[in-house]
């Protein structure tokens, strides 16, 4: 057995440090959360929603929210500034080009930029980079956190970001090692009177058949093609909406267009998300681009039955077994076929029970105890390279 790792100094850079934030807020306070009974963390983060026993939390000032890029550059400096010194290991969720420790959540800004682009269509584009104060920042940022100009390693929180980051920057192909996101434990399925009780607590229908989505893009994440959906499954059926407001009054619009607005439950982003779980029946998530969809492996947690993209669309799609782990669309925004796997959600039990099962083993299989352990030894080769 190898020797336990001795207590280091870590710094984390996150700038939303909430768990109502998105994806990366909520792997980065799961892993946090973990490491913290290990080793003294400190949190740097600009705006702060959260409080766990031994973390040590400093407010990184943000004199402009607008624009992101200034804020952006700001907050990298000023974290730069702040952990130069005394830590053991920094590690940064952000475009920074400091933290001898990057997790990437999402596509390298320079793929999305450039990538397919050739001839005058590349030099185009060049041209609006050249010219653009924002982009010119984020590239070089983004350039600079994926140097490998000292021991740093490159966590990507997906498999299915390998390629994106190896066309953006392959030199630093060496640093890249894969951590996917985890769940804190398996919840397992809701019992009747824990559906209705967070039911209530929600203020959805008591009866009828759930549908969940969470996510706080809407557009992004499908909800369009969900409403759609729903206008041709029975009038039993209703969804309830998990995420940012902001985009509520849009699609609240697109769901009275489709007949379906009484049936369209926006809750809000939530700061504990097990009631929604427990009242749902299944989750949809109908995604356009996700590099992996922690909500995925949270529903099956709770022995959601689960529809999901396919890996072109969604990263978790990748890990998992289509028809047998979850239903997999292949056209996210076909709603005909959406509502098909609904229906068949609602319509065979002996099919639900077989999805729930698998979802469970799923989930049992990526706990953040365990990955908090990963990350725990990505630290100790690090250290023991510094030092």
């Amino acid at each position: 057995m190898s020797a336990p790792l001795p207590r280091l100094r870590i710094a984390v850079l996150n700038r939303q440090f909430s768990s109502t934030g998105g994806g990366a807020e909520r792997y980065s306070i799961a892993l946090v959360e973990q490491l913290a009974e290990q080793h003294e963390i400190h949190v740097f983060a600009q705006h702060i929603e959260h409080h766990w026993p031994g973390v040590t939390y400093h407010r990184v000032s943000q004199p402009l929210t607008r624009p992101r890029w200034i804020n952006q550059l700001w907050y990298a400096t000023a974290t730069w500034w702040a952990t130069r010194r005394g830590f053991d290991v920094v590690h940064s969720h952000e475009n920074t080009w400091h933290g001898n420790v990057q997790t990437v959540h999402v596509l390298p800004i320079k793929y999305n930029l450039l990538q397919g682009l050739t001839g005058w269509r590349l030099a185009l584009r060049w041209l609006k980079i050249v010219t653009s104060p924002r982009l010119l920042v984020y590239l070089a940022l983004e350039r600079s956190r994926f140097a490998l100009r000292h021991p740093r390693a490159i966590v990507l929180a997906s498999q299915a970001l390998v390629p994106q980051m190896l066309q953006a920057y392959p030199a630093s192909q060496a640093a890249f090692q894969v951590l996917t996101p985890g769940v804190e434990r398996v919840e397992g399925v809701a019992t009747a009177t824990e559906k209705s009780q967070a039911r209530a607590q929600l203020g959805l229908p008591l009866a009828g058949f759930g549908i969940l989505f969470v996510g706080n893009d809407y557009r992004k994440k499908g909800l369009s093609t969900l409403i759609q959906a729903l206008s041709r499954l029975p009038p039993s059926c209703f969804v309830a909406v998990v995420g940012n407001p902001a985009q509520v009054p849009q699609f609240k619009a697109q769901a009275a267009a489709a007949g379906v607005a009484q049936r369209v439950h926006f809750l809000g982003s939530l700061a504990n998300v097990a009631p929604a779980y427990q009242a749902a029946d299944c989750l949809a998530h109908p995604t356009l681009e996700d590099t992996f969809a922690m909500v995925v492996l949270e529903a099956m947690a709770y022995g959601l039955p689960v529809l999901v993209s396919s890996a072109k669309f969604c990263g978790v799609a990748g890990l998992l077994q289509p028809g047998r782990d979850a239903l997999v669309l292949d056209d996210p925004q076909d709603a005909q076929a959406l509502a098909g796997a609904i229906a068949q959600i609602i319509q065979q039990p002996a099919r639900v029970a077989a999805l729930q099962a698998a979802g469970l083993r799923f989930a049992q299989a990526h706990l953040w105890s365990e990955l908090a352990r990963q990350q725990a030894l990505i630290y100790q080769q690090l250290v023991s390279r510094l030092r």
